[in-house]
Formats: structure tokens, sequence, C-alpha cells
């Protein structure tokens, strides 16, 4: 988390705008190291669970790097490749073809990814697998904080805001309307290349499949959800099917980060 954050410091240096607010992300940095100091004494649930916290402090710090303006230029390469899957290989009208059944779950997919932590960590404590809470965390940490920090060289909007007329869903759930008022409030500006949604579910199944291997059913399962929410991110145009691809391949070097701690 320490390396993580320190990279976002330095990185700030070519992309703020004024160079004046470098600080911000400097003090960020060492705060984060200030409480990691601080839990790294104390062998308590709080620290199981405070990268979770960590994680949604680098996503909001994502934001600082949101361009004054956006010319789009990578979207309109994007889009062209979600419309021909959308519409010539009809994934659309597929996942419309039963009314609202498919549509309300993969937006229950999309919304629940924020749970995917918790619900990882609960898997290991039921489990009693708190001892390999460390593993977990290297495989979700790896996959997602890796996302974050190639967002300020993609600078990008969601395809449901630079293409607000085209190619939205023809069903619309309760459950949709909740998932674009949660992004319209809280959501960041600064990119959405690669999908963090796709890599940190797929990251938490590579971490279960490795802290908890003697019930492959769990980390399957997650596996199966993170591929949902690959698909729900494309089909509601959160993300562009190449942010989805790049959240599942940026996912993978959880993977090698695992293999580098077990030496």
């Amino acid at each position: 988390m320490i390396l993580y954050f320190t990279y976002v410091a330095v990185t700030a240096a070519w992309f703020f705008s004024p160079i004046t607010e470098i600080w911000k992300p400097w003090a960020l940095a060492a705060g984060v190291a200030a409480v990691i100091y601080f839990l790294s004494r104390h062998n308590s649930v709080v620290r199981d669970f405070a990268p979770a916290a960590f994680t949604l402090a680098a996503y909001r710090e994502m934001n600082w790097f949101t361009p004054a303006t956006h010319d789009h230029h990578l979207e309109r390469v994007w889009v062209t490749w979600d419309r021909w899957l959308l519409n010539d290989y009809h994934l659309r009208a597929a996942i419309e073809s039963l009314g609202a059944l498919f549509p309300s779950y993969f937006e229950l997919c999309y919304m629940l990814v924020y749970a995917v932590a918790p619900a990882s960590i609960a898997f290991l404590f039921i489990n009693h697998r708190r001892d390999r809470m460390n593993t977990f965390w290297v495989a979700y940490l790896t996959g997602t904080l890796g996302a974050y920090a190639l967002f300020p060289f993609f600078p990008s909007e969601p395809p449901r805001t630079v293409f607000p007329s085209a190619d939205f869903p023809n069903v619309v759930t309760d459950l949709r309307q909740l998932n674009l008022w949660i992004v319209g409030g809280y959501g960041i500006h600064s990119s959405v290349f690669p999908s963090a949604h796709v890599s940190s579910a797929l990251s938490a199944a590579w971490g279960l499949a490795a802290a908890i291997p003697d019930r492959p059913w769990i980390a399957r399962l997650m596996a199966f959800y993170a591929v949902s929410v690959a698909i729900a991110t494309v089909y509601g145009r959160y993300h562009y099917a190449a942010d989805a691809v790049a959240g599942i391949v940026i996912s993978l070097v959880g993977i090698a980060a695992l293999k580098f701690d077990r030496r």
C-alpha cells in the first residue's frame, strides 16, 4: 500500500496543474504509512479490514487526476468495438430476451462489486482462514490498485456520458436507476480504463483460490461473478469492452504476485 501511494505521489508531478497541489498525494501517502505502521503493531481485526479502507482512499484519490477537458479520442475507438459486440453479435438482445430477468441480474452484479472485499473476508473467517488474510490481500490489492495506477495515463469517460443517446439498454430496471444514481454521485471522472470493477472481482477470485484451496467452489463462484460483472459493465454502458478486457489482464498480475509472495 505504501509503495502504491508513493507511486501516485511521484506520478502526480507529471499530471497536476497547478503543481502546487502536489502536496495532497504526498500527505495522503504519509497518512497511510502512519496508519499502516500503527496497525502493524496490533494484531486486531481492524488490520484485516484496513486494506479495504485504503482501497477506497486510493479510488477517490484518482479523481485528483481528472483532466480539465476530455477529447474522447480513446472513447471513439472503443465504442466501435462495443457496437460490434452489442449489435452485430446481439449481446444486448440476448440479455433482454427474457425481459427484465437478466438485466436485473447484471445490474445487481454491478452493484454488489462494492461488497467483494468484505464478502471475501467473511469467507476467510467462516472457513477459519484468518491466517491466510495476507495471501488474499496480495492478489486483491495487486489487481485493484494495478487498475487505479493506469488511470492517469488513459483519461476517459464512460459510454453512458460520452454517448448518452446511443447503445443504452432497452430495459430500465429499478436496480439500474439506483446504479446510475450511485455512479453519478460518487464515481470519479479521471478514467474508466482499465475496469477496476472487473479487475478487483477477478483478483478476489485468485486470492480466495490461494487462501482457501480446500474450498475451490468459493473461488469458482467469485470468478463466475466477476465474469458477470464484466458483462454488466458493457451492457449497462458503465464501461467499454476494452476496459473489461484490460481489467481481466490486470487481474492476472495478482496471480504473479501470489507466486512471488510464496517464494
